[in-house]
């Protein structure tokens, strides 16, 4: 299984807070928690995980909880958002969608926001991670450029 966590993670904090290590590797329970119900026996076939360089994604606590759980790590160059999934697959659709629409409140964006991602078809993001492959190659064939297409 592949997993891609970074810019999300971010956004399913409570609005003020910080993430540090500790939070992040409570994010990864969860994930891990919400894998082992919806997707039995997917955990044992082990996890490819993508996260950036940032500092609660390298710091010790998260690197000893994804080694526990024996979770792979993709690297991830620095300041590659051309190799961030949600960079290039989720906002551009998701700023078209979200386009010329106003909020009342936070509550209603969230509701929005919820609507459109229980409409996305599982294609959606299949078509998503099978694109990172081709944008890792052409990383890498370019020596770690920017890929941008």
């Amino acid at each position: 299984m592949f997993v891609v966590l970074g810019n999300l993670e971010r956004k399913c904090q409570p609005q003020g807070q910080c993430i540090n290590a500790a939070r992040y590797c409570s994010t990864l329970d969860r994930l891990k928690e919400a894998i082992r119900r919806k997707r039995p026996g997917l955990l044992r076939r082990g996890v490819v995980l993508q996260h950036d360089n940032a500092t609660p994604h390298s710091a010790n606590l998260t690197q000893q909880w994804l080694q526990r759980y024996r979770w792979e790590i993709l690297p991830h160059p620095a300041h590659s958002p051309d190799l961030a999934p949600s960079d290039f697959l989720l906002f551009g659709p998701l700023k078209r969608h979200l386009g010329g629409m106003a909020f009342e409140t936070e509550d209603d964006l969230i509701s929005e926001l919820r609507n459109w991602f229980d409409n996305l078809d599982v294609d959606f993001f299949r078509v998503g991670i099978n694109s990172l492959l081709l944008r890792w190659q052409k990383c890498i064939d370019l020596h770690g450029d920017y890929v941008e297409k």
